[in-house]
C-alpha cells in the first residue's frame, strides 16, 4: 500500500543520497530510517549501530545467512 507523504526537501535529498549508496529506493530508505528509530526508542539500551546492523541481518535472505559460531569455538 502507498500512501503520499509531504517531507522536507533536505529530508528527501538526504535520502536520495543514502539511498543510492545502501541500493534502497528513496521510500525504502525513508522506511528503513522509521524502523531504526522506532527500534532504538523501544530500546533505549542498544547502540542504534547495534539496531542498524540487526535490521540488517533480519532484512538478509536466510540462505545466505552465516551460521553463528561463539569466539570460543573459533579457530
Amino acid at each position: 500500500m502507498s500512501i503520499p507523504v509531504r517531507i522536507g526537501e533536505n529530508l528527501y535529498e538526504s535520502a536520495r543520497i543514502e539511498a543510492r549508496i545502501e541500493h534502497r529506493t528513496i521510500a525504502g530508505q525513508i522506511e528503513f530510517w522509521a524502523k531504526v528509530g522506532r527500534a532504538a526508542i523501544d530500546n533505549p539500551d542498544l547502540p542504534v549501530s547495534f539496531i542498524v546492523d540487526a535490521l540488517a541481518s533480519m532484512a538478509e535472505p536466510r540462505e545466505q545467512a552465516e551460521p553463528f559460531v561463539p569466539r570460543s569455538r573459533q579457530g
